[in-house]
């Protein structure tokens, strides 16, 4: 992961100095490109903050030595429900959302409730324990 961090600290960084030289030369008075270039930075520096701390939680992946084998990453690599209706719901609510930007912005609470209810279905699938269904 050590890679993956860097590919996004560094810009983060080289972002955040832009920025601040930015925000210097037009006196902070440019209240559109400043902030934005600011907020860049902060994207990348919070993606790459995660892949620092997931570094650090799992340790040198195989993908990350030189003289790994591919044999070490067999198996499986996680879990995929094939049939699951759940993404489909949550499209649709999407498609609401996208359609009241066209109609009308009254349409996204409707596209929000059907986005929510998909996303929870989706996460909440393979759940176990006492809310299982």
């Amino acid at each position: 992961m050590k890679i993956e961090s860097n590919l996004f600290l560094l810009p983060g960084a080289f972002f955040l100095f832009i920025g601040i030289v930015y925000g210097a030369l037009t006196h902070f008075e440019e209240m559109v490109g400043f902030p934005a270039i600011l907020l860049t930075a902060g994207l990348a520096l919070m993606v790459g903050i995660y892949f620092k701390m997931l570094e650090r939680r799992h340790g040198v992946r195989p993908e990350d030595r030189d003289d790994a084998e591919i044999a070490e990453l067999s198996g499986d690599q996680g879990l995929y429900a094939p049939w699951s209706w759940w993404p489909i719901v949550l499209a649709g609510g999407g498609a609401i959302g996208f359609l009241a930007l066209a109609v009308g912005w009254w349409l996204m609470v409707p596209a929000a409730i059907v986005g929510t209810v998909g996303l929870v279905g989706w996460v909440m699938e393979f759940s176990t324990g006492r809310f299982a269904h």
